[in-house]
């Protein structure tokens, strides 16, 4: 027996070894696959991306296309109203001279041609001038403000043109000074 420990001294302090061999070789292993799969999601997705952009390329060249051939209604910026630029004073607290420029366009509704719009537009634009005089600069602060000029700007409109007239109010500019 002594004679087999030495003959084979590997053999009786090899086996602990192996045990520790085997959990660096899975820890090793599942490392690899980590990053095998991780490299090969990330591959998927700049190639799945770049694939979806082409796509998205030639479905924009087919819409191009149907729209040539009379797909599509032609003169879609017809179907807006583009409104002079309005400058505005506005009202401060401090005496103080503040403006408001605004260049918006309006959507027609279903019930309305632009060109009908357009016959009204000194109506609209009379009704917008109380509103817009009557702000505050402090009215005119944060991302809100915005929406709550579009909102009242559509009330007015529908109040001044009637219902289904103008369906949305697009801010181009809104410039305070």
């Amino acid at each position: 027996m002594a004679e087999d420990k030495q003959a084979d001294p590997e053999a009786a302090e090899g086996a602990p070894a192996p045990k520790k061999n085997k959990r660096k070789l899975m820890i090793i292993a599942g490392a690899a696959a980590v990053t095998v799969l991780g490299g090969g999601g990330t591959a998927y997705a700049l190639m799945g991306g770049k694939a979806d952009a082409e796509a998205a390329d030639s479905h924009a060249e087919a819409s191009k296309d149907e729209g040539e051939s009379g797909g599509h209604d032609e003169g879609a910026a017809d179907k807006f109203v583009d409104v002079p630029a309005m400058v505005v004073n506005l009202r401060s607290a401090d005496g103080g001279s503040h403006f408001i420029k605004l260049h918006f366009m309006l959507v027609p509704g279903a019930h309305a041609t632009p060109d009908g719009i357009k016959d009204k537009l000194p109506l609209l634009l009379d009704a917008y001038q109380p509103f817009l005089r009557e702000l505050r600069p402090e009215d005119l602060a944060g991302s809100a403000a915005v929406f709550r000029i579009k909102e009242e700007m559509l009330v007015r409109a529908t109040a001044t043109l009637g219902a289904g007239q103008v369906k949305d109010v697009l801010i181009q500019d809104l410039i305070q000074q």
